[in-house]
């Protein structure tokens, strides 16, 4: 059996103002393209469908259609769609009636049947060959929130010292597995899906959100038990396998969905399984359709960056081809007309100007200094506070000139 992997499409993402409608219908058509070639028995779709949870009417065409195309070019192929922490469920999963006569499967929320308790079976699906007979099964997985997870018996919870939400995501898998275990027959594969952070996962600096606030939420690579051969995860977009398991993967995020990850590896991933054995796992690179540019590589004083976005050189392009620019900048005082300077020098260039990132080396050393207290914020006065911000900054104080304008500011 050959799966495809994929996860955090972000559709309807914009990066700085500019939305990536051509990017993300590019990555579409190409996967339709490899779904075909490959001759893909599964494809696994772990969340993150949308970039949020009221999607733009253009983005769910987008993706409907997608679904739509791919059954008909590959009409033996299980689609399996989870909702992650930016989808809706509810909205993810509302026309999945219609879709399971095309041969998707939508899994938004945890399913619960009449009494309030969790339909385990309801998560585990049958993955079916080109004849039509099931050949694996699949835990479908969405997104937990902590109202979502079975609740240990309080004395076992105790007893155990473990946190009541990891120790209910634990349990959820463990019931699933189980239920698998006991639909299976003879030597058929068993996968499972999340959309989660595990212990150790790397993070983009700054294009994912925090599932839970604090740590509570980073789950141990043993929630997946040796029964389970492969488990498709999405959330993090840096592509990476978990606490050094080969069949423990994050695919990543097919589009760089900030600057930060300009170099990341953006792929969809294709597993070979033999039996229940997990045998080659592929990394399909995907073509990147609009480049991401970070003018110079690291901050530098303006008079270099104006150099070198001057001496850019760049090809006439359609304005959705356009590559996206972010100008980093250092900076040891304030810069007014320093937007102005930047346009100026990309004038007549084939470009898209989307970020403006200013640095200092003061604030790179003041880092490590103490945080106030709230109590000593309180007791500050605003020029006081602009006197401070601008030491932190530059490294030197506040210009009269600038401080008798802030000053005015403040007059009523």
């Amino acid at each position: 059996m050959r799966l495809l992997h994929t996860s955090d499409w972000h559709l309807g993402q914009t990066l700085h103002h500019y939305e990536r409608h051509y990017e993300h219908q590019q990555f579409l058509d190409w996967l339709l393209d490899t779904l075909e070639q490959q001759q893909a028995d599964a494809l696994l779709v772990a969340g993150d469908i949308f970039d949020n949870a009221n999607p733009s009417a253009a983005s769910q065409r987008q993706f409907y259609q997608f679904l739509r195309a791919a059954r008909e070019r590959v009409p033996h192929l299980n689609l399996i769609v989870i909702a992650g922490n930016h989808d809706s469920p509810g909205r993810l999963e509302a026309p999945a009636p219609l879709l399971e006569t095309h041969g998707t499967r939508v899994i938004g929320h945890v399913p619960r049947m009449a009494d309030g308790s969790i339909d385990i079976g309801a998560m585990v699906l049958p993955l079916t060959g080109r004849s039509g007979a099931i050949e694996a099964w699949c835990l479908a997985v969405p997104f937990l929130r902590p109202a979502d997870v079975p609740r240990l018996p309080q004395s076992e919870n105790q007893h155990s010292g473990a946190d009541p939400y990891l120790a209910g995501i634990a349990l959820l898998y463990r019931q699933a597995l189980e239920h698998a275990l006991a639909c299976r027959s003879g030597a058929q594969p068993i996968f499972a899906m999340g959309h989660c952070h595990m212990v150790d996962g790397q993070m983009s600096e700054d294009s994912e959100r925090r599932i839970v606030i604090g740590g509570t939420e980073m789950l141990p690579a043993g929630i997946f038990g040796a029964d389970i051969s492969y488990a498709a995860l999405g959330h993090l977009h840096l592509a990476q396998s978990v606490g050094k398991q080969r069949h423990i993967r994050y695919c990543g995020s097919p589009l760089p969905l900030s600057f930060a990850e300009i170099s990341y590896p953006h792929q969809v991933l294709q597993i070979d399984i033999e039996g229940t054995e997990l045998g080659e796992i592929t990394p399909l690179p995907v073509p990147r359709a609009v480049e991401l540019l970070r003018i110079p590589a690291r901050p530098a004083p303006l008079a270099q960056v104006l150099q070198q976005l001057a001496e850019l050189e760049t090809q006439a392009l359609p304005a959705e081809r356009q590559p996206l620019l972010e100008v980093r900048v250092l900076l040891d005082a304030p810069e007014p007309g320093l937007r102005a300077r930047i346009e100026a020098a990309l004038d007549g260039k084939a470009v898209r100007l989307a970020k403006i990132e200013t640095t200092s080396a003061a604030r790179g050393a003041q880092a490590g200094a103490a945080a106030l207290t709230l109590d000593q914020l309180e007791r500050l006065q605003p020029d006081e506070i602009f006197r401070q911000l601008y030491r932190q900054r530059y490294d030197q104080d506040a210009p009269p000139d600038q401080l008798s304008a802030f000053a005015e500011l403040l007059l009523p």
